[in-house]
């Protein structure tokens, strides 16, 4: 399987939504474990690096800078 590429900033899409409905989160913190935030509600939640490179699908909008 490839390795996923995400950084600091970028909006991604989970595989299961928010309970809000939406299913963009942006990624605002790095290193062991990564904290995301959802785009929808604010909400914020911080999960292990090998279980968010599980849990992800795909990156929606990359960092630009």
């Amino acid at each position: 399987m490839a390795e996923k590429v995400f950084d600091l900033h970028d909006v991604v899409e989970m595989k299961k939504p928010h309970p809000c409905g939406t299913n963009a989160w942006k990624i605002i913190r790095m290193g062991a474990d990564i904290r995301i935030k959802c785009e929808g509600c604010g909400h914020s939640v911080m999960i292990p690096r090998n279980e968010f490179a599980k849990k992800m699908k795909k990156v929606l909008l990359k960092n630009e800078s």
